[in-house]
Formats: structure tokens, C-alpha cells, sequence
């Protein structure tokens, strides 16, 4: 099994700055990636990344705002969100794949709590 603990939400201005932080702990995973759910709003990965951290995909709404890294020597994920706005506003979620080479958008096994995020303007 794997344990998914986020860390780093809070409430933020516009046009700030933020890093979510994702402890992972149990077994080894594949993909990893951030997941938000708004109120009102079905849940949508934000952004994601392979193992080795080679390879990331980011949804079109956080492209060039967001950074997404992982250190799995310390079995940590990161989102570096910047230039936020009210929009963004939303429960992050931290999710993992149990297998590797899978899709960034889909197939996760493993999630965290959830950390809340809110943009006000």
C-alpha cells in the first residue's frame, strides 16, 4: 500500500505563489500527479509526471504557470503554482500509479487527504 499526505494549501492573494508538497510512503509508484476538485466541479488532474521525472503533462487551464518535480529519493511531489487567481481555488489532491508507464491522466490507484487552496481576489 501506499500513503499520500499533502501539505502546503492555504489562503492565498491573487497573483501569488504557492508549493503543494506531496510525503508518499510504501512501495515504489509509477506516475504521480496533482488532481484538483472545485466546488461544484468534478475532479481534473492538473498536472503530472513519469518516475524518472523526465516527462510531465500540465492541463491547458495551468500550462506556464505550474511546476510540477518530484524527488524520489525523499519520495516527495511538488507543484509550484504561480500567478494565482480566484479560479484556482479548489481542493489539490496528490495521487500515484501502482504500475509504470501509464497514463498522466488517468488510472490512479493511490490518494492522498486532500489540502485546500483558496485564491482570493
Amino acid at each position: 500500500q501506499v500513503r499520500l499526505v499533502e501539505s502546503g494549501g492555504g489562503l492565498m492573494q491573487a497573483g501569488g505563489s504557492l508549493r503543494l508538497s506531496c510525503a508518499a510512503s510504501g512501495r515504489t509508484v509509477g506516475n504521480m500527479a496533482w488532481f484538483r476538485q472545485a466546488p461544484g466541479k468534478e475532479r481534473e488532474v492538473v498536472a503530472a509526471i513519469n518516475r524518472g521525472g523526465s516527462s510531465q503533462y500540465y492541463s491547458d487551464s495551468v500550462k506556464g504557470r505550474f511546476t510540477i518535480s518530484r524527488d524520489n529519493a525523499k519520495n516527495m511531489l511538488y507543484l509550484q503554482m504561480n500567478s494565482l487567481t480566484p479560479e484556482l481555488t479548489a481542493v489539490y489532491y496528490c495521487a500515484a500509479q501502482s504500475y509504470f508507464g501509464g497514463s498522466f491522466t488517468g488510472g490512479y490507484d493511490y490518494w492522498g487527504q486532500g489540502t485546500q487552496v483558496i485564491v482570493s481576489s
